[in-house]
């Protein structure tokens, strides 16, 4: 007998407009739980739908966002975890992608476009491939804000050389009381702005920007959420979500000060995009994807029976008696 207290869910290839309804329930907040109980849809349809929107989101964020004529970049990471935190980890746990996960941002100041970002560890080589992508993305010379992290010294450097004007922001917090549990980050009392390359503007070092993108990740993308059970479980869809908001955040959400989308006030696109386009991506990546699959396709095996050669083989004439057997004369 079924159990009656099932959630109805069915997985089967999906609608656009299922594509789209599942797309908005995840771009606003919700969970991967509660988007199955609301379009009756099952969890692996809709994870294999977020994985393959990510890369598609991703692969037009790497064509789109290049050339970026800015003034003032500010970066940052944002922490959050994958399966459990990194002190409950062993080594199997860490060899799966599980633990500790950071998100590294970069935005323009005045257009608030996110134009560079990295899931990974908050180590060296990490800080490198984030500032090198950022780097790649630039027109032009800016000033550039990070906070006291060390990393980020040698990987500005090894980006950017002196074409840049660098500043570290480091922040000074009160110091939380032995086995006190807090819930919130803890209180800033004080920061002090260190020149490391160029001359960047005193007035303009600041994160205050990029802090506030990590506030809208945190409420818009249920896996960042705190104290919830949200959180992701899968790196591969961890990072399939950061794509999708990432996107959604550039060039689908209203920024309420601009009036339109950061794509748009950086120069990058002339419209607002919707979530019935970031679908057409997809659909023209799935369509384009078969099209080369029957091509490559080995074409099937025709069978073609051969007619036999028949050769004439002559006859030795048999002589009995002093008569050839065989003589065409003796048949009638």
């Amino acid at each position: 007998m079924s159990d009656p207290h099932a959630i109805p869910t069915r997985m089967s290839k999906l609608t656009r407009d299922e594509r789209i309804q599942v797309l908005k329930q995840l771009l606003e907040g919700s969970s991967v739980s509660s988007t199955v109980r609301l379009t009756d849809i099952s969890m692996p349809t809709i994870l294999k739908l977020l994985v393959d929107v990510g890369e598609v989101c991703a692969e037009t964020h790497d064509r789109l966002v290049r050339g970026v004529k800015s003034r003032r970049v500010q970066a940052d990471e944002i922490w959050s975890y994958v399966g459990m935190k990194q002190k409950n980890t062993d080594e199997i746990d860490r060899a799966c992608g599980k633990g500790d996960s950071w998100t590294w941002l970069a935005i323009d100041a005045d257009h608030k476009l996110i134009i560079s970002y990295l899931v990974a560890d908050r180590g060296e080589e990490s800080a490198k491939a984030f500032i090198g992508d950022l780097a790649a993305r630039l027109a032009n010379r800016v000033q550039l804000t990070t906070d006291g992290l060390k990393v980020y010294l040698d990987a500005v450097e090894n980006a950017f050389g002196c074409d840049v004007d660098y500043a570290q922001l480091v922040k000074q917090y009160a110091v939380v009381i032995e086995g006190q549990k807090r819930y919130s980050p803890a209180e800033c009392c004080g920061a002090t702005k260190t020149t490391v390359t160029g001359n960047p503007n005193r007035k303009d070092i600041n994160t205050s920007f990029v802090e506030r993108v990590n506030l809208t990740v945190r409420m818009q993308d249920r896996r960042f959420t705190r104290l919830t059970n949200g959180f992701s479980k899968k790196l591969e869809n961890h990072i399939a979500s950061v794509h999708l908001h990432m996107f959604a955040y550039n060039f689908v959400r209203m920024h309420k000060t601009l009036r339109m989308t950061p794509a748009m006030a950086a120069g990058l696109t002339d419209r607002l995009w919707g979530v019935e386009e970031i679908v057409a991506l997809l659909e023209a990546k799935e369509e384009k994807e078969a099209q080369a699959a029957r091509v490559a396709k080995p074409a099937k095996p025709v069978i073609v029976r051969s007619s036999r050669e028949y050769k004439t083989i002559p006859l030795t004439p048999i002589k009995v008696n002093g008569r050839r057997v065989g003589d065409l004369s003796d048949q009638s």
